[in-house]
């Protein structure tokens, strides 16, 4: 039992390192634009900055720095998702592997954020400047993105949070209970390999829905639509499946406890 007992520690530490990063990303997604201030655009004509910008070394350097970041993430979050290294890792690494996978994760993602580098003279596809927009719109937007935080933390609770960041394996593992993967319905395990992404449609809302739309912005909303367009691939008996579990448990969550039933 002792040495099952070590995993634990590791899959916490795993844990809080995803929890850490997942606020980050919510000051670097929302609060950072919405709040930073307007960048600097290279001119008022909107094609001529965009013309400039591709002989502007001074733009394309953060650019092609920022790309380099964004493809470093994607692919340690599609390589260690291939069937392949999942059975490596998990040869290797045992019920840790799921743990494994959120850590680098949210290592990768850290180095995104960290050592991103916005590009304040570069040109912007929109920008809110004149009133009311300037008020109005960055209003908006904050309780768009308020609400799409929201949902997403909502839908990471109707999903197994806990089997999402390896806490469930290692528990199991303890127990002797086996992999939590094995308990599940065929038609979950069909969502799963389906849905790699739960909150697509939130994610997109927090990346595009911004008073300014900046070059560096615009190359992380485009790479990271791309990359959840590639990774969502629910069908109608997905949906329909999720829709029941969906209405399962809020009818767990709205049924009265027997203490108040009596």
């Amino acid at each position: 039992m002792a040495p099952a007992l070590l995993l634990v520690p590791a899959a916490l530490a795993s844990f809080i390192l995803a929890f850490g990063t997942g606020v980050e990303f919510v000051r670097f997604a929302s609060l950072q634009p919405l709040l930073g201030g307007i960048p600097e655009s290279v001119g008022p004509d909107a094609r001529q900055g965009w013309l400039a910008a591709l002989q502007d070394r001074s733009i394309l350097a953060p650019l092609a720095w920022d790309l380099g970041l964004l493809l470093l993430f994607v692919g340690q979050h599609s390589l260690m998702a291939a069937e392949r290294v999942k059975a490596w890792t998990s040869r290797y690494f045992g019920v840790l592997q799921r743990s494994l996978y959120v850590a680098c994760t949210a290592l990768a993602l850290q180095l995104v954020m960290r050592y991103w580098e916005p590009i304040p003279r570069g040109p912007v596809l929109w920008e809110a400047r004149a009133e009311p927009w300037a008020t109005w719109v960055p209003l908006l937007c904050f309780v768009l993105h308020v609400i799409s935080w929201l949902l997403i933390f909502s839908i990471l609770l109707v999903f197994d949070y806990a089997e999402l960041m390896g806490l469930k394996q290692v528990y199991y593992h303890v127990l002797g209970l086996g992999e939590p993967l094995a308990l599940k319905s065929p038609r979950a395990l069909r969502l799963f390999s389906h849905l790699r992404h739960p909150v697509c449609v939130e994610l997109l809302t927090v990346l595009w829905v911004v008073p300014t739309l900046g070059t560096d912005r615009l190359l992380l909303a485009l790479l990271l639509t791309l990359y959840l367009g590639l990774a969502h691939g629910l069908d109608q008996q997905d949906l329909r499946y999720l829709r029941a579990q969906l209405q399962r448990k809020l009818h767990l969550l709205s049924r009265p406890q027997d203490g108040e039933a009596e």
